[in-house]
């Protein structure tokens, strides 16, 4: 039996990863930043093959809890780095663990023999630091590929800023690692939506879909987004770990990137959506997903799946 390390494996797009990993006969090893924070990790222990599943410690700050918990993982995913849209300190909450996380963990990669597979899970924003807003000076109809230069704004929001540096710490050790023995993948999924597997109450997406459902804007950045009706690329949670899962699984893709992306929407019809109303106008693609489509096999769900799940299980 295989083993699958997941940092970051409880959360709301991890305890997807951790479940497709499980149904598929993984032993799997999932990182706890407190061990003792049993609420934000129980629900895994529902799951299907949880007797293969093994909750283990980590602070990826220090280089040595990270070491400890690659060590015997043939595959790992990389996904433990803060979503955090409300931050006091910018460094300590977001910068520290994105960026030092990421290098401390490629580091112990380089030199873990039992490794052969890594996916690191990016976001669209290491791409656009202006997402949802597009990149200044492009066409209002530009299609964004994997091609094109990442964009950074430094008066960007510091989770984009944060997840654009450790995505360039990655391209970098790509960059140097040409015949590297292990096979790295970033993916980069958008606006992540859908129902959660899990209660907790500190997921950025499942609190977005919320505030829209219910038109709430409790910062000046969500109310912006209403004022402008911001147009915002989906891609359904599940679809999000199915394709980590196959990047993960698939030999020969050393290097390569994916959008993970599909719909484009405004938040007035998210809004509808998620009340079970018509949408107005018609989706655009804005980020494309045919990349993943065509490498690792994806079929993207709709926005109109994602949202209807979100509602009927979360009962708001």
């Amino acid at each position: 039996m295989k083993t699958a390390g997941i940092i970051g494996g409880s959360g709301y797009i991890g305890s997807y990863v951790t479940k497709t990993f499980l149904e598929n006969g993984f032993s799997v090893k999932v990182s706890a930043t407190d061990i003792k924070k049993k609420k934000k990790y129980n629900h895994l222990n529902m799951l299907a093959g949880a007797e293969n599943l093994k909750i283990c410690p980590i602070d990826t700050r220090d280089i040595e809890s990270v070491r400890a918990f690659v060590g015997g993982c043939n595959i790992v995913i990389h996904g433990g780095t803060p979503f955090q849209l409300d931050v006091k300190d910018p460094t300590k909450d977001l910068f520290e663990p994105t960026i030092k996380g990421t290098e401390n963990f490629l580091s112990v990669i380089n030199e873990a023999s039992s490794v052969k597979n890594v996916v690191i899970i990016a976001s669209v924003a290491s791409y656009n630091t202006g997402y949802p807003m597009p990149v200044a000076e492009r066409s209002p109809d530009y299609l964004y590929t994997e091609s094109d230069e990442p964009y950074l704004n430094e008066e960007g929001h510091p989770y984009a800023q944060a997840k654009y540096y450790a995505d360039q710490v990655v391209r970098t050790f790509i960059a140097d690692h040409p015949e590297s023995d292990v096979d790295i993948v970033s993916v980069y999924p958008v606006g992540v939506m859908g129902p959660a597997l899990s209660n907790r109450d500190d997921s950025t997406s499942m609190g977005l879909q919320y505030l829209f459902k219910n038109k709430i804007a409790p910062n000046p950045f969500v109310q912006m987004l209403y004022d402008y009706d911001m147009e915002f690329a989906i891609v359904d949670v599940r679809d999000v770990a199915e394709g980590i899962f196959r990047a993960a699984t698939t030999d020969g893709l050393h290097g390569k990137q994916y959008y993970l992306s599909n719909e484009s929407w405004k938040v007035s019809d998210i809004t509808r959506m998620l009340n079970n109303e018509q949408a107005v106008e018609k989706p655009r693609f804005v980020y494309s997903g045919k990349k993943a489509e065509k490498d690792l096999g994806l079929a993207f769900k709709t926005a109109q799946i994602s949202f209807s799940d979100y509602a009927a299980a979360s009962g708001v």
